[in-house]
């Protein structure tokens, strides 16, 4: 059966209070002139419901949050949605019925999502894709709750022009599988296979170029199957294995050539190396004791040096006489007793230090001698190390050249062959890693092979089960779609829509088609005859849910300024009045349609709940309206 789907209360919390509007009625209409907010109310029922929403100044100035209290099915929620940019992502929830608040729900796929929560309360699964057809690879997008919301809501900007937005051709697979969705057309599991199907065929088309890519790449390698590769890996093998016995012969060769004669020279010649080091040791320990005595020298005769200065001194200075003071210039002609200093009057304490000095310098021209003979000592030391080092180097160059030429003579013939050999058998051994990659590409092949097939096999199956699944509901898509052209036909007739012959719904894109032409290439753009046939199209769909009680589709339809594009028109007017009329009172309490419109037909106002404003009283009726020189229409607003 449809889904009962209503909007019971919008509230607009606003900087300046609360804004309530109840709709209790089956059919509500929001009437004012152009710019009082009506379109702004219908968007942010919108917004309340999780979607992207064309929001005027006065809404992202003023409104502070939306609440919806809403009925899908025996339910009822109450969704209240900020417009602050940091908080809007997320939506409360209170179950009105048990009047127990629930976790906050986010706006968009993280969870607990309001679209799951929308779509689990519809009787639909959060998880389906809509899978494109033809040769399309791709899984498909997710239907979400606002793909359905496009079929509850014909905005102002839209209503003139298009269907569910249906020329736009991205969109195409989406709206058409929520049609199938809503009128028991197709079921998740159908929608599950058609997305399975596309992604085998892109799995398939990744395994052809990969499989494709190897073959190519193993054609370069000079082997055309894997026979090929496998007699070739074999013949390498066998190589490696002669290579690798011809070096274990020549290794046995090798060892035994080193005679005892050789072996005498290398222990001569080890022997000399350790005495070359030695005496090189024994010649550096020289040359740093020879170096401290030579400092020591130097200190000695440093020490001499002064001792004879000092004497020097003396003699010169000891008969000098001072009779002026040198730092006060007074004259010294006075008195002085016998020993005392003619200057300071001072004991002279001045001895002879004649024979002192004569000890301090034959101790020290003592010390210098034998430091002398000890440096000619090491000197000479020094010299037999320094031949002992030559003699060493000699004998280890002569043992050298000795050991080289045996090895020459005896061992390098034997080593070259050595060489060629281990070339050899790294050569083999390079093939056979080349081989082995080959052969693991060729088994990549038949596991690519093999892989493609079962993907085929499955896509294979999964399509016999799609047709036969397809099939079942054959019957019920010609039922149904007739039944909606049937009831889309009597719908345009009886409106009276201008020009149109005939009219009906394609069985396949379920669009309306007029005088044998899809409907967008017959209607003008932004003309009344658009407006007329979306009001009927939607009519007919609805009318036609309503009648057959085992579909989802939520019987609710929101309308905004169907009046707009028909200006004049009053009795095509009227006559779409009279359809939704007729429609809400066929159906009590199980549909509701909320229309905002302009001027509304005299004859129809007592059949309807109706919502007067104006610029005065405006839908935001907390904030004044800046007055209808200042109106900005919603289609100049972009999208949140």
């Amino acid at each position: 059966m449809t889904v009962r789907f209503r909007v019971d209360v919008l509230t607009l919390d606003t900087t300046e209070g609360e804004v309530t509007y109840q709709f209790a009625s089956d059919l509500t209409v929001l009437a004012g002139p152009t710019g009082v907010g009506k379109t702004t109310l219908l968007e942010l029922i919108k917004f309340g419901f999780g979607g992207d929403a064309r929001l005027a100044p006065v809404a992202i100035e003023h409104v502070e949050a939306v609440a919806l209290d809403v009925t899908i099915g025996e339910d009822k929620l109450r969704l209240v949605r900020s417009l602050d940019e940091a908080k809007r992502k997320t939506v409360r929830v209170t179950d009105r019925i048990a009047q127990e608040r629930q976790p906050d729900h986010n706006v968009g796929e993280e969870q607990p999502s309001l679209n799951t929560l929308l779509m689990r309360y519809l009787g639909l699964r959060d998880d389906m894709r809509a899978a494109a057809g033809g040769n399309s690879s791709r899984e498909g997008n997710r239907i979400t709750f606002y793909d359905i919301f496009t079929y509850l809501y014909i905005p102002q900007y839209e209503i003139n022009r298009d269907i569910a937005h249906s020329q736009d051709s991205y969109r195409e697979p989406k709206r058409r599988a929520v049609f199938e969705l809503l009128f028991g057309l197709t079921d998740a599991d159908i929608l599950a296979m058609r997305s399975r199907v596309n992604k085998l065929k892109g799995d398939i088309d990744k395994a052809d170029k990969e499989h494709s890519t190897v073959v190519e790449f193993l054609r370069t390698s000079g082997t055309t199957a894997r026979s090929d590769a496998v007699e070739i890996y074999e013949a390498a093998r066998e190589h490696q294995g002669a290579a690798e016995r011809e070096l274990a012969v020549l290794r046995d060769e090798i060892e035994p050539v080193a005679d005892r004669e050789t072996q005498v020279v290398r222990d001569l010649l080890a022997e000399a190396e350790r005495a070359l080091a030695d005496a090189r040791a024994a010649d550096v320990d020289l040359a740093r004791r020879q170096a401290e005595y030579i400092g020591e020298r130097r200190r000695v005769e440093g020490d001499l040096a002064r001792l004879d200065r000092l004497r020097v001194a003396g003699a010169r200075l000891a008969d000098i006489e001072f009779t002026t003071c040198p730092r006060c210039m007074q004259s010294l002609d006075r008195h002085v007793s016998e020993g005392a200093c003619r200057l300071c009057l001072q004991p002279d304490a001045v001895a002879e230090t004649g024979e002192l000095d004569q000890y301090e310098v034959r101790q020290l021209t003592s010390q210098l001698a034998e430091m002398e003979d000890q440096i000619r000592a090491l000197g000479a030391q020094r010299e037999v190390f320094t031949r002992a080092v030559s003699d060493r180097e000699q004998l280890i160059d002569h043992l050298s050249r000795t050991l080289e030429n045996r090895t020459a003579e005896r061992v390098t013939p034997r080593l070259q062959a050595f060489s060629d050999a281990s070339q050899r058998l790294a050569t083999a051994r390079t093939q056979l890693e080349l081989l082995e990659a080959t052969l693991r590409q060729w088994d990549r092949v038949a596991d690519l092979e093999r892989a493609a097939d079962a993907l085929r096999s499955e896509r294979e199956q999964l399509r016999g089960q799609l047709k036969r699944a397809t099939a079942q509901l054959e019957e019920r898509r010609t039922r149904i779609i007739d039944e909606i052209s049937e009831e889309f036909a009597s719908t345009v007739a009886a409106v009276g829509i201008p020009g149109v012959q005939t009219a009906s719904v394609h069985r396949d894109r379920y669009l309306p088609y007029l005088n044998g032409k899809i409907f967008s290439q017959v209607v003008q753009v932004g003309g009344g005859m658009a407006t007329a046939t979306q009001v009927a199209y939607w009519s007919a769909v609805l009318a036609v849910a309503l009648r057959n009680h085992d579909t989802n589709y939520p019987a609710f339809l929101l309308i905004d300024s169907p009046r707009l594009a028909l200006n004049t028109a009053e009795k095509l007017t009227a006559a779409l009045y009279r359809r939704l009329v007729t429609q809400a009172d066929a159906n009590p309490g199980r549909v509701q349609f909320i229309i905002a419109d302009n001027e509304l037909p005299s004859s129809y106002r007592g059949h309807y709940a109706q919502v007067d404003f104006g610029y005065l009283n405006p839908t935001v009726s907390t904030i004044n309206h800046p007055g209808e020189s200042e109106v900005v229409t919603i289609d100049a607003v972009p999208a949140e």
